[in-house]
């Protein structure tokens, strides 16, 4: 069946319904459908292992960010197809995420204290430098063209490992592109929890400074106003070190997704490409300050 034909054969439907494609995502495919109750996202995934995504885990994340009011209401779901609420938001970019940095890090801020309270099932831990290493496993086992450079990223995450300061165990939203943060005018939402999961803060708190670009001012401004009081040099450490840890996570999720994923559009070599060049400036600007050793 197509996509479409899958879509009109769900049983939520209230009446008629229209189809348009949703644009955006690096691995799933997602529509817009207007039915006589209103407009509604439907999202296509599969379970990625090679990813560490799985769907089923997701719904429930998805269900229990929409009961701690962080992400739209989840309106149907089977195995593939997630159906929720059209917010008719406004999806930030990167400017709109560094213009919003005190919001957008109240935001974080309530969704690492109150999701704990939702989730349900057996706990998942999203720690990027396990991440890495099994990255690393499965680009070895399937001849990556990057394999020759796996010790070097290897080698790496364990510097950053090492730099991390302890900070209490929070639960995640782990994906924070600035398109996963939406606006609807009275405030800001969340969306697409496939790498959701417990974590420190800092993984969040370093992907959103990295994906919005911030340099070191707003991105100091920005962990103020998310610990609401001034970082101190371990924190900040910590921070510019996640930085490089979350663009090397990406770069070979991309590696990773050259193997195995196949979205129509998405040119998985030139994203690799892409953030092992943003690696390498962060990786600079992090040495530059703090050295090689913690």
């Amino acid at each position: 069946m197509s996509a479409e034909d899958r879509i009109r054969a769900l049983p939520c439907w209230n009446g008629g319904i229209e189809i348009e494609p949703l644009p955006g995502g690096l691995s799933n495919a997602n529509f817009v459908v207007t039915d006589a109750a209103g407009r509604h996202v439907v999202r296509f995934g599969q379970d990625f292992p090679f990813h560490h995504v799985f769907r089923e885990r997701e719904v429930m994340t998805a269900r229990a960010a929409q009961a701690a009011g962080f992400a739209p209401a989840v309106h149907y779901s089977e195995p593939g197809i997630l159906v929720t609420e059209f917010l008719g938001a406004r999806t930030f970019l990167a400017e709109d995420v560094r213009a919003n940095f005190g919001r957008v890090a109240g935001l974080l801020r309530s969704f690492h204290r109150e999701m704990p309270n939702h989730v349900s099932g057996a706990g998942f831990m999203f720690w990027v430098f396990h991440v890495i290493r099994d990255y690393a496993r499965t680009l070895d086992d399937g001849g990556s063209r990057k394999k020759a450079e796996l010790p070097r990223y290897l080698s790496l995450a364990d510097e950053l490992e090492r730099a991390q300061k302890l900070l209490p165990i929070v639960f995640g939203h782990n994906d924070l592109l600035p398109a996963n943060i939406l606006d609807d005018g009275r405030r800001l939402w969340l969306i697409d929890f496939e790498y959701a999961g417990f974590n420190t803060a800092m993984f969040d708190l370093a992907g959103v400074t990295s994906n919005a670009g911030m340099n070191d001012d707003e991105s100091n401004a920005f962990l103020t106003a998310y610990f609401m009081r001034e970082p101190d040099s371990e924190v900040r450490r910590s921070h510019a070190a996640m930085q490089c840890a979350s663009l090397l996570r990406e770069a070979m999720w991309s590696m990773v997704s050259e193997l195995y994923l196949d979205a129509p559009g998405i040119d998985y070599v030139a994203y690799t490409e892409e953030n092992l060049k943003r690696l390498d400036a962060a990786l600079d600007n992090y040495r530059t300050k703090y050295g090689t050793k913690p």
